[in-house]
């Protein structure tokens, strides 16, 4: 005799059968109708085309241990294979699997496909294609899962596929609209045409205006839904299997989204309180931004845990019963057909788009209007929130280097680096002369924030460096010294700066080979305060857990018995400091960073290489 949760069991398999053999099908659908929104930086929940849901997710009221457990079967594993075989895909959105197949069928059939930059791609590769935020581009091969060919006007280049999003109406008549706003001032003729295309009742930037802030709210209220989709689908049904996660694997997966949820609602009824319905360019929203702008700092501990999130679940997708399980809660809160990782990618974009969408507000608003000086403030409010969580981001990404760097010194004493500082400003080569001897050494330094730690190169390995010591730039002043006689060394001196302690019983003079040298190491000495400075108005720290699990990790790459040498990825890493362009382009970690080429080696650090500590 079948029992009732026998029978539950077999038609849960069957519905997921059903979906798995659909999957093919509605991949190429999904992709064409509701990939992602020309303007937005997440997906609205559309309706599932499924009806039934497998057994695996506890409804409210059902007993926990019901679901699919570790007994997994044949047929399950079977359906597994068929799952990912078809194109289910974990990865960025412009990542491989059933998408990919689906953009490149569509270029084969001779079809145009179009991408919006969602970040700045700068670029000193004449192979690649630069563009800005908002870009439109032309996809012309899609076939590498990491760099794809575009062209934008008359240029063309590789770009990274992690930094665009697929626009879902592909057939919009972009140069035609665009056309029309060019000829907006152009006559009585062109304004009525115009008025034709945005709609009757308003003059031209008023109607965009409208149109904007309209777009603005409606992305929050899908955004609203789309975290309520995230904590109600995915977490709170996570909870209930005990046996599946711990609370540890739930923070590192999902992060501080919950909170983020609840910011989020409080941000929506201040804009609906702004907004005027009636009238909706007459709205003046500019006024919440401001008021919330410290509050949106809270994506900064979503960004820097999202690389984490993404290693938690690419380990739990190996796992059969984690896919079904995942995908039945995605079935079951009826979301759209994309997998956990790309859901939890979109407030990554959605702090990312806060300026962009400014930028086109303040764009057609009027001087005049009572909400530009609001927008106007609130979109460098905006942008300096982007920019701080980029910082953070790259910072805490270069605290592993940083760790790495110190166990590849020879003898060292003292402290680890990463107790006070957190960012290497600079690094070069000098000539240090110290009190009282005055004795002429060759040392390469390294300026950290909050200190600088000078070595010495070993006379027959080039690479490998000797700590000698450090000196607290919190308590020293830099003093400019000008070429001839020094009188406190009393000596005669060129390209020289001289470092002194508040107390003045510690005197350092250290000399350049050139000018240019002597005024860069200048520069980078007032950096190092406006950054420590900096740091003490935004609140940025490391924790104790985030500096001893880098050291961890740096002395398991360097074991006891094992010789020391400073390794290429940290050459390469201080090569990168101050690169204009911030580059590194893993997908799903690319975040706020930009790409470097894999096509072909760059040989932007052979223009540096005299600034590498390094250099044989």
């Amino acid at each position: 005799m079948v029992t009732s949760v026998e029978k539950s069991r077999n038609i849960g398999h069957m519905d997921m059968d059903l979906c798995l053999r659909s999957h093919r099908k509605y991949s190429l659908w999904s992709l064409k109708n509701s990939c992602y929104h020309t303007k937005l930086s997440f997906v609205s929940p559309l309706s599932s085309p499924f009806l039934h849901v497998p057994a695996v997710v506890i409804p409210d009221g059902a007993s926990e241990k019901a679901g699919l457990g570790d007994e997994l079967g044949s047929e399950e594993d079977l359906l597994y294979e068929e799952f990912r075989s078809s194109g289910h895909r974990f990865g960025h959105p412009g990542g491989g699997g059933g998408e990919q197949l689906a953009i490149n069928e569509l270029i084969s059939d001779g079809s145009v496909v179009y991408a919006e930059a969602l970040w700045d791609h700068v670029t000193m590769d004449d192979q690649e294609l630069g563009f800005k935020a908002g870009d439109v581009i032309e996809v012309v091969d899609a076939t590498n899962k990491e760099w794809w060919w575009g062209r934008i006007m008359d240029s063309e280049g590789w770009f990274p596929a992690s930094f665009v999003r697929l626009r879902v109406n592909q057939d919009e008549p972009m140069e035609e609209y665009l056309a029309h706003l060019e000829e907006a001032h152009t006559g009585e003729e062109d304004q009525a045409g115009l008025g034709l295309l945005l709609g009757p009742g308003l003059p031209c930037k008023e109607q965009m205006r409208t149109n904007v802030i309209n777009e603005i709210m409606s992305t929050e209220r899908d955004y609203i839904k789309h975290l309520k989709d995230i904590c109600e689908g995915y977490i709170k049904q996570c909870r209930k299997r005990t046996d599946m996660f711990n609370e540890e694997q739930l923070r590192t997966i999902f992060g501080n989204i919950e909170d983020i949820y609840r910011f989020q609602r409080k941000f929506l009824k201040g804009l609906e309180k702004k907004f005027n319905k009636e009238q909706p360019h007459l709205s003046e929203i500019g006024c919440c931004f401001l008021e919330h702008q410290t509050d949106f700092q809270i994506y900064s501990e979503y960004c820097n845990n999202h690389p984490n999130a993404c290693v938690q679940l690419s380990k739990l997708m190996k796992v059969n019963k984690y896919v079904f399980f995942f995908e039945a809660c995605r079935l079951l809160q009826k979301m759209i057909d994309i997998s956990l990782d790309g859901f939890l990618l979109t407030p990554v974009q959605k702090i990312c788009k806060y300026p962009l969408q400014l930028a086109e507000l303040l764009k057609y608003t009027n001087p005049q209007h009572r909400d530009y000086k609001d927008v106007e403030a609130a979109l460098n409010a905006m942008k300096n929130v982007a920019r701080l969580i980029n910082e953070r981001k790259r910072r805490l990404e270069n605290i592993d280097k940083i760790a790495q760097w110190q166990s590849s010194i020879e003898d060292w004493e003292g402290e680890d680096v990463l107790s006070r500082s957190s960012d290497l400003i600079f690094s070069g080569e000098l000539t240090k002369l110290s009190q009282p001897q005055a004795k002429s050494q060759q040392r390469m330094f390294f300026l950290f924030d909050h200190q600088m730690v000078y070595c010495k190169k070993d006379l027959l390995r080039r690479d490998m460096l000797y700590y000698k010591g450090r000196m607290d730039m919190d308590h020293m002043e830099v003093i400019d010294v000008e070429d001839g006689k020094e009188k406190d060394f009393n000596i005669s001196v060129k390209n020289a700066l001289k470092l002194r302690s508040l107390a003045g019983d510690e005197v350092h003079l250290l000399c350049a080979k050139k000018p240019e040298q002597k005024q860069r190491w200048l520069r980078a000495f007032a950096d190092e305060r406006r950054q420590v400075q900096h740091d003490r108005e935004t609140g940025f720290s490391l924790t104790e857990v985030q500096k001893k699990q880098a050291m961890l990790n740096a002395c398991k790459s360097h074991p006891a018995g094992k010789p020391k040498a400073v390794t290429r990825p940290y050459y390469d890493f201080l090569l990168r400091q101050k690169h204009p362009s911030l580059p590194t382009a893993l997908p799903q970690q690319q975040v706020f960073m930009l790409a470097e080429p894999k096509r072909k080696t760059s040989t932007f650090w052979h223009n540096i290489g005299r600034l590498t500590p390094f250099k044989k």
